[in-house]
């Protein structure tokens, strides 16, 4: 091994252009900004400078050699910026801040690249520490690289005449297709001409106090997106285990009693539908999840791994409030808006539908829900792009002479689409057929 390899990869002249750049042009500290935190710089005495610039430019004072010297010594650290003379060499760098941007993305190279052998060392270390499990430690270098890669991206205005020619591109496609939604159908007509199905990126929260049915219409959704349009559902559940979950797919697209499935008292012709039905869900792209106590980073490592390696198209977890935070030590509150946030990011990133089921407060039992009925953080409908509300009546709430086993409004559920970010708000009525875990369109009942 040479001295060069064992120096960490960087790039004095790159570090001292940027710098020298900046001193130019006040301007261009704009575009720098955008690319260089102060850690980026290998040098401590570039990296010092570069502090200090970016202290005057949140002050609003024009960045020169005398500001810049002023700031130092005000911080103490002109001498570990190399002093007076250095900081004046700097413009004898480049002649111009015209390249600002291709320096300071040369200087973001090296950085990285440190980055990535720091993570690599770390993985290297943990891998001999047999007190740590492999997969946490895949898992938790997974997540690493992807913060690498996630803390680095940059963001650029686009003048409308840039987007102009991939809207007009986007439109074309959506008027040749001729598609009544543009996103993943839901599987309810009613709800799917509210929100035109569950679009790219969006964050979609489904809330219901227990018993309601939030499994049961998140799985209702999944199977006919898998089943019927044969687009890769993933299905990720906290709370119940994928045999569980296998037992209602097959009951409700069977049409057998799940309780019945559930004791083995069935009788022997219900063996020609669960042999179809599973032979339906046998072709299905639907992968299920069954993880208890699962973390925030491993939802995210599988959800990743699952969109690459399966194509996957939309995301339900079921359910939000089961999900573990990193930082178990922090409040409650605090912990769901971490995992609230990082759903939202996850759901952009992947450029897919993610939709998370989530318990309501104890004050909206009975009532009618609403955005504050939300359980643990107020951060959930502020992060979510759609939030919808199962709300049913209980039996033992019904007044007037109504009886209470009327079958005709038995089960009838009202699925309140509450907010969304891109498209009007409604309601839709929906039947729950509760011998099979399934829920139906209303309209489809009364027929």
């Amino acid at each position: 091994m040479t001295l060069k390899d064992k120096i960490p990869p960087h790039d004095d002249t790159a570090e001292q252009a940027t710098l020298g750049a900046l001193l130019l042009d006040a301007e261009a500290i704009a575009i720098a900004i955008q690319y260089l935190r102060p850690e980026d710089f290998y040098s401590n005495a570039n990296k010092a400078v570069y502090e200090a610039i970016l202290g005057l430019f949140n002050k609003g004072v024009k960045v020169d050699l005398l500001t810049i010297t002023g700031e130092l010594k005000q911080s103490g650290k002109l001498e570990e910026a190399g002093g007076t003379a250095y900081i004046a060499s700097l413009t004898n760098v480049v002649p111009t801040s015209a390249n600002i941007e291709y320096y300071a993305q040369t200087v973001q190279s090296y950085s990285l690249r440190r980055a990535m052998q720091r993570v690599s060392g770390e993985n290297i270390a943990q891998s001999f520490d047999e007190s740590l499990a492999s997969r946490t430690i895949l898992e938790e270098t997974q997540q690493k690289f992807f913060d690498l890669s996630d803390n680095r991206q940059t963001f650029k205005a686009k003048s409308v005449r840039e987007l102009i020619p991939n809207v007009i591109a986007a439109l074309e496609r959506i008027h040749a297709a001729k598609k009544e939604f543009t996103g993943i159908p839901s599987g309810f007509d009613e709800l799917d001409k509210l929100t035109s199905g569950f679009q790219p990126s969006e964050f979609i929260i489904i809330g219901a106090r227990p018993s309601v049915g939030k499994t049961a219409l998140a799985l209702s959704m999944a199977s006919y997106i898998s089943i019927q349009k044969h687009i890769p559902t993933a299905f990720f559940s906290l709370e119940m285990s994928d045999m569980s979950l296998m037992l209602r797919l097959i009951s409700s697209e069977a049409m057998i009693n799940s309780n019945k499935l559930r004791t083995g008292y069935f009788p022997n012709s219900d063996f020609i539908k669960i042999q179809e039905a599973a032979g339906r869900l046998y072709d299905a792209p639907l992968y299920l999840v069954d993880m208890p106590n699962m973390k925030l980073l491993d939802m995210r490592a599988h959800a990743r791994r699952l969109r690459v390696q399966q194509n996957v198209e939309i995301i339900f977890i079921d359910y939000l409030g089961l999900i573990n935070a990193e930082n178990p030590r922090i409040p409650r509150f605090e912990q769901i808006a971490e995992v609230s946030r990082s759903l939202k990011s996850l759901a952009r990133e992947l450029n897919i539908p993610v939709v998370a089921l989530s318990q309501l407060t104890r004050a909206a039992e009975g009532e009618k829900p609403n955005l504050s009925s939300l359980r643990d953080s107020g951060s959930i409908e502020q992060d979510a792009d759609v939030v919808m509300f199962l709300h049913r009546e209980r039996e033992y709430e019904k007044k007037g002479d109504e009886p209470a086993n009327d079958e005709k409004n038995k089960g009838v559920t009202s699925l309140i689409l509450a907010k969304q970010r891109n498209g009007p708000v409604g309601t839709v009525q929906l039947k729950f057929l509760s011998d099979y875990a399934k829920f139906t369109a209303l309209a489809k009942e009364r027929v």
